[in-house]
């Protein structure tokens, strides 16, 4: 028994706003029913005494140490700008309003 009707997909179909034609009703409530198919077997594998996961592994981040190091003046950065304020680089706004 299919669990996802055509009267369904046509519903979601108005609700979406798409034309779909007859043969599209069809196809698309067996594509569905087969997804929800899908889910519910995943469902149904999912056991209480196993934490959800996001990742089949477990993940470590790998940080450097913070070293201070040497690098450009603001006048040796600014040098190649087109324009500067208040060393910094001068862009376009691009936003209408006040910061």
């Amino acid at each position: 028994m299919s669990a996802i009707t055509r009267d369904e997909v046509a519903h979601l179909a108005r609700l979406s706003r798409l034309a779909l034609d007859e043969g599209e009703l069809d196809h698309f409530a067996a594509q569905l029913d087969q997804i929800v198919g899908a889910v519910a077997r995943v469902a149904e594998v999912a056991a209480g005494d196993i934490p959800p996961s996001s990742h089949a592994v477990p993940l470590t981040n790998v940080f450097r140490p913070d070293e201070v190091r040497p690098c450009l003046t603001p006048e040796q950065a600014l040098s190649g700008a087109p324009a500067v304020e208040d060393d910094r680089f001068r862009v376009p706004r691009i936003l209408g309003e006040e910061a």
